[in-house]
């Protein structure tokens, strides 16, 4: 005090959790529509399917399907048989490659050969969650998304919390390791991710539906002779996982893990259904979805994932030595190209099963909100997302679902194909020389 005057302290500035707070609390209403939430929203929804899933190990049946199936097969490996064409469980040989048979094999040991179902169940919901995690750092990345649509890509969907932990196929663990590749190739780590890419591989062909986008991505970050070291590492592990068995019978494992020529069964389709069966088995038809494939990916890749201005020859130089000055991949073009190549995978598929619904479930809301018509509401891309929801829910198919789903990807492929052309990160000069992988 000083000549009477009282001097008063300043205001105490509120604590960075307490302004959170009253951010959130004033922007309530926009909370599941604003990017810049989405890490807040998909916490609350991961935690969530912790409980979902303890939810629906106790309260809904188990199906067996291909469990017992897959026992029976690692089970001849742990028995000493090498032979490809030898291996085999109730539902046929086995035709999955040699990453399969470890992992299971694991399993295997974990669940009293394979007999404690109830703990594989816990074992899937830890790969779900472990796969939750993943999708969701993708999106928090890229913030293209609406927060409110996670609640239809997790606790909404039905058919995938059955594919992990009501069935236990092996097509999730497979997804697993391709979302953790993504999450690497985001990070920079091309080497690294590479080597995670081929063990998704080796545990389910349908992550080589990525491999056109992984190509392109690797010949446009590095060029053609930077990149043949890490395809060299791709095609090194698998050459390695395979070793047992190729020793044993090389042309009975490669024949047997890597068939692309494998026949469906015309009752298991999801997207054929209104097909004749005759068509639906005619090896012409293949080879008219196979050309569809390839054209396809060739269209967009030389006119919507190719930088305007870069000749074809471009991508095969090293970026310093290309006509237009090098940039690097943005996030968004990395997780783009690699979602929309195995999307188009998907659209021209001989045959689409159940448990095929994982392949691309978690990447269908980028893509949606990736297209480039700006009238696509959200109501529509929802609408979009529960029509392919219902076919894949559909059982059996019907010529409705399989038509619904056909139209559905086509919407999206169109829309896709209209989006423009993502705007890679120009390289400053002085960083011309090659670009660098972070694990070199």
């Amino acid at each position: 005090m000083a000549g009477g005057v009282v001097r008063r302290k300043p205001p105490a500035s509120p604590s960075p959790l307490r302004a959170t707070l009253h951010t959130l609390w004033q922007d309530k209403h926009l909370v599941l529509f604003k990017t810049e939430y989405t890490l807040l929203v998909v916490s609350v929804l991961w935690i969530l399917e912790i409980g979902i899933n303890v939810w629906v190990i106790q309260k809904v049946a188990y199906t067996e399907i291909d469990w017992k199936a897959y026992m029976d097969e690692v089970e001849g490996v742990i028995n000493g048989t090498y032979d490809y064409t030898q291996l085999k469980g109730d539902t046929g040989p086995l035709v999955y490659p040699a990453g399969f048979v470890y992992i299971f094999t694991a399993l295997y040991y974990i669940t009293s050969s394979g007999v404690n179902i109830r703990l594989g169940q816990y074992l899937f919901a830890v790969f779900y969650l472990i796969t939750l995690l993943l999708v969701f750092r993708i999106y928090h990345r890229t913030k293209k998304v609406p927060p409110y649509v996670f609640f239809f890509m997790c606790c909404a969907s039905y058919r995938i919390h059955s594919i992990f932990v009501l069935r236990l196929f092996n097509d999730p663990v497979a997804m697993m390791l391709l979302f953790a590749a993504v999450n690497l190739f985001m990070d920079g780590y091309w080497t690294l991710g590479c080597g995670l890419y081929s063990l998704a591989v080796s545990v389910k062909m349908n992550v080589l539906l990525f491999a056109p986008g992984l190509l392109f991505l690797l010949l446009s970050e590095f060029g053609l002779i930077r990149t043949i070291p890490k395809l060299s590492l791709c095609a090194g592990i698998q050459l390695l996982l395979g070793l047992p068995f190729l020793l044993e019978n090389p042309v009975g494992y490669v024949i047997r893990a890597f068939d692309l020529g494998r026949q469906f069964m015309f009752k298991w389709t999801v997207n054929w259904r209104f097909l004749p069966e005759w068509l639906f088995l005619n090896r012409y038809f293949h080879l008219l979805l196979l050309a569809a494939h390839i054209l396809t990916l060739l269209l967009f890749a030389l006119r919507r994932w190719k930088r305007p201005g870069e000749s074809n020859l471009d991508l095969l130089k090293e970026p310093g030595k290309r006509s237009i000055p090098a940039s690097k991949n943005t996030v968004d073009h990395i997780v783009l190209i690699l979602f929309t190549s195995n999307f188009i995978g998907m659209c021209f598929s001989r045959s689409l099963h159940y448990q095929f619904y994982v392949w691309y479930f978690h990447t269908l809301p980028y893509l949606l909100w990736s297209g480039g018509v700006k009238k696509l509401a959200h109501l529509l891309r929802v609408l979009i997302l529960g029509l392919i929801e219902l076919s894949w829910n559909t059982y059996p198919s019907t010529n409705g679902s399989s038509v619904a789903l056909h139209v559905c990807h086509l919407i999206m492929l169109l829309c896709l194909w209209l989006a423009p052309p993502l705007h890679s990160t120009p390289v400053e000069p002085q960083k011309n020389a090659p670009v660098k992988d972070k694990c070199q």
